[in-house]
């Protein structure tokens, strides 16, 4: 269980990962029971707290899906730096007027014409429960100093963090 020290870092961590990622796949369970994943735009906005915010249509088939079983999950990649993060929780939809406008972006222009005045605008909060990343080393410098270490301990070598976090279990 995680103190509140460790959630904090856990979630710099977490936010340092994706903050450059622009799109992520969302990932729901569709009306039969089966995995529907799509990409979904960050649009540049990482202030990750344990939250995830991603604009849609109120009445888009994901909104449909994630009222009938609220488990999702995120996973976003960045193969050229070697980061892999996987995110699950819960979502649901946000009709907040003043989230809207603080999470507005002018670029969302191209998906919502209308932009704020689009009366089927709303947001989708994914509230992170679990984590896990994956982070290695990309640079050819650590792939050597990696390979000579092996060669010369006979034992593989691997610089890569790997962790599965909590993020709901805070002990005080």
């Amino acid at each position: 269980m995680a103190n509140s020290t460790e959630r904090n870092e856990h979630l710099k961590k977490l936010r340092e990962m994706i903050k450059d990622i622009e799109y992520g796949m969302l990932t729901t369970l569709d009306e039969t029971g089966k995995l529907h994943s799509r990409p979904m735009s960050t649009n540049g906005h990482v202030e990750f707290d344990g939250d995830l915010w991603f604009f849609t249509y109120a009445s888009s088939h994901k909104v449909v899906e994630v009222e009938q079983n609220h488990q999702v999950n995120v996973s976003f990649s960045a193969p050229n730096k070697q980061q892999y993060v996987s995110m699950s929780g819960t979502a649901q939809l946000v009709r907040d007027r003043n989230k809207l406008e603080q999470l507005w972006q002018p670029q969302l222009t191209a998906w919502f014409p209308k932009g704020l005045e689009e009366p089927d605008l709303g947001l989708l909060k994914v509230s992170v429960e679990t984590a896990e990343y994956w982070d290695s080393p990309s640079s050819p410098v650590a792939h050597a100093v990696s390979l000579i270490s092996a060669l010369t301990t006979g034992k593989p070598q691997d610089p890569s963090q790997h962790e599965r976090l909590n993020l709901t279990s805070v002990a005080d």
